[in-house]
């Protein structure tokens, strides 16, 4: 039984009649007869019987039709939903996002304002694998690495923002150890910069007590310049620091620095992606450059 004598059979079904339906189908009379009586008996069962000069349904065949009708439009309804699903899937980027929220978002609403048939998917989630693009971030001083057509490498400074009326805001910089008594508004513990100030911190002799700690770098921020704490601030991902509220400070032991990276996943075929990972790169670059 073949897909093809099914699809014969319900032409044959509606329209009771041998010569029309091979000229419908575009065949010749006796392969539609053939297919009809292979289809009959592969079932075992006659499927028409003749009445004058045309033909009708037996019992058996009512009963096929009306099983198979449905099946068939549903197997019609697939190459059509498939080509939308890719049309759409073509227009979808999916982001894992790691590190640099704030500027990756921004970055987005930017290239929506002249792609808006772009759709976007964006997760945080380290086990995640199904992405076309990953933003991620890693100590500066771990093994330099040449960036590739699938790798973007950028390094960022991390300050030490400490609120206007704090001791620190006079100084032209700052030892991270002179920092050991202070508390800290922090990023929570799942989040990479935080894992990454942690090392610093355990770097420079101490484990920073934290005061207060938000999974919204906006909410670190607000917290800083309320002045109920000192806290990392990168460079430029996070945007302008209200300069009349807190003070940012070179830390120069250790150098505090992070590399951000963006990594495009070479096995997604995606023309949509390529072209926003493109955009992001330049986008990063640019905000880099501002704040330099």
């Amino acid at each position: 039984m073949e897909l093809t004598q099914l699809r014969y059979f319900l032409e044959v079904a509606e329209s009771q009649h041998i010569t029309r339906s091979a000229e419908k189908l575009h065949i010749a009379q006796p392969a539609l007869s053939q297919a009809i009586h292979r289809l009959e008996k592969d079932m075992g069962v006659p499927l028409f019987v003749s009445r004058g000069r045309n033909i009708v349904l037996t019992e058996y065949g009512k009963y096929l039709r009306d099983r198979l009708a449905p099946l068939l439009a549903s197997l019609d309804e697939i190459p059509p939903r498939l080509r939308a699903m890719a049309q759409v899937e073509g227009h979808t980027i999916h982001l894992n996002v790691l590190a640099a929220t704030a500027l990756v978002t921004e970055a987005i609403i930017a290239y929506r304002e002249q792609h808006n048939d772009v759709h976007f998917q964006m997760m945080q989630n380290t086990e995640e694998d199904l992405y076309d693009i990953c933003v991620t971030t890693r100590l500066f001083y771990q093994a330099p690495e040449n960036g590739t057509d699938n790798r973007f490498v950028c390094g960022e400074q991390i300050y030490l923002a400490v609120p206007k009326t704090h001791p620190f805001a006079s100084l032209s910089s700052v030892s991270l150890s002179q920092a050991a008594e202070e508390g800290f508004i922090s990023l929570m513990g799942s989040r990479q910069l935080r894992w990454i100030c942690d090392r610093y911190c355990t770097h420079a002799g101490f484990v920073p007590r934290i005061v207060f700690e938000s999974d919204s770098p906006a909410a670190v921020q607000n917290m800083i310049a309320a002045n109920m704490g000192i806290g990392f601030w990168p460079e430029f991902t996070w945007g302008q620091v209200d300069s009349t509220r807190v003070t940012l400070l070179p830390i120069t032991n250790p150098i505090c620095r992070r590399d951000l990276l963006i990594d495009r996943k070479p096995d997604r075929d995606n023309r949509a992606a390529d072209d926003f990972y493109g955009f992001l790169i330049r986008y990063f670059s640019a905000a880099r450059g501002r704040q330099g």
